[in-house]
């Protein structure tokens, strides 16, 4: 396993997950295969949450090397449920992670936009190549023509330009006068909304989005509302609180407590930016994430949740 991918990416200060110090990957991978033959989850669950990504690569590498079984299929054997799922996504890298929500997204009845978006709005172009190629390695399938497939019109075309984010350098008061004008007709355009928002970086968006507001009198999120519909509206409006406010639109998320979203974002964030986004959650609840998630969950699910949370704030 290359330990240096995308490091960039998914090394953040701000994440909860850090390096355990005293790390052996080979008596984590005796702990691991004891406590799969007790049936022992909280030994798994300690194990899994006090490790970073790249120790838990090498812990899974010594696991199959010791036992010449793959970790994630010995844990499906002993595990069910939401735990099974929440401890599978521990052991898979951040790229497979993402790959994985991204198919549970589309797979079965209706599309789950939310997530789609949630992922292809908040990661940066280098990290959604390397989570496609990842994608067609797992479940054989081109993401962009899966994506394609399950939308259509202005969304489809916003959401495949999000996948394949061009950064070119725009004039701030172009791109302003750009999408002002392109919301005076008696039909909003969709095209210079789609083409500047996913293709300019988040500094360059910000004052965009600023100038906008100053220019037009109103806030972002209100001009999308007044102007767009559908999925595309939805699209939009993820995107600007990307741009605009990542961390509280990820708190809000998090306050569905929704179990697949509180465990696809909490593991996905946890070594990036899960501190900001517990402050955004805090500041929008009145309560600590720490505290809510005692409120929904229990046993090992809660033990775990709380390890990769950290502490109450």
């Amino acid at each position: 396993m290359d330990e240096n991918f995308s490091s960039d990416m998914w090394w953040g200060t701000l994440g909860t997950i850090r390096p355990f110090p005293n790390f052996h990957p080979d008596r984590d991978a005796a702990d691991i295969q004891t406590a799969l033959e007790r049936k022992d989850m909280v030994v798994l669950v300690r194990i899994l949450t006090n490790r970073n990504n790249a120790q838990r690569q090498a812990v899974a590498q010594s696991f199959q090397d010791k036992t010449k079984q793959d970790l994630s299929a010995a844990l499906k054997k002993v595990l069910s449920g939401d735990l099974e799922e929440l401890l599978l996504q521990l052991v898979m890298t951040p790229e497979q992670l993402e790959a994985q929500r991204l198919k549970a997204a589309m797979a079965g009845l209706g599309t789950d936009e939310e997530t789609l978006l949630e992922i292809l709005c908040s990661r940066s172009r280098k990290t959604l190549q390397e989570v496609a190629a990842v994608y067609s390695q797992m479940y054989k399938k081109d993401l962009e023509k899966e994506l394609k497939a399950e939308t259509s019109g202005d969304f489809a075309r916003l959401v495949v330009a999000l996948l394949n984010k061009a950064v070119t350098v725009g004039s701030v008061q172009r791109d302003v006068q750009a999408l002002a004008a392109s919301l005076s007709g008696k039909k909003a355009e969709a095209g210079p909304w789609i083409n500047i928002l996913t293709s300019r970086d988040s500094d360059h968006l910000d004052k965009v989005l600023m100038e906008l507001e100053l220019e037009t009198g109103q806030a972002v999120d209100q001009l999308v509302e007044k102007h767009f519909s559908g999925d595309f509206r939805l699209g939009l409006r993820v995107l600007v609180q990307c741009i605009q406010n990542p961390e509280v639109y990820f708190a809000q998320r998090l306050l569905t407590m929704k179990t697949s979203l509180v465990q696809g974002i909490m593991v996905s964030h946890s070594e990036e930016d899960l501190l900001p986004i517990r402050a955004a959650f805090l500041r929008l609840s009145g309560s600590s994430l720490y505290s809510t998630l005692q409120k929904h969950f229990k046993g090992e699910q809660l033990l775990a949740l709380q390890a990769i949370c950290r502490s109450e704030d």
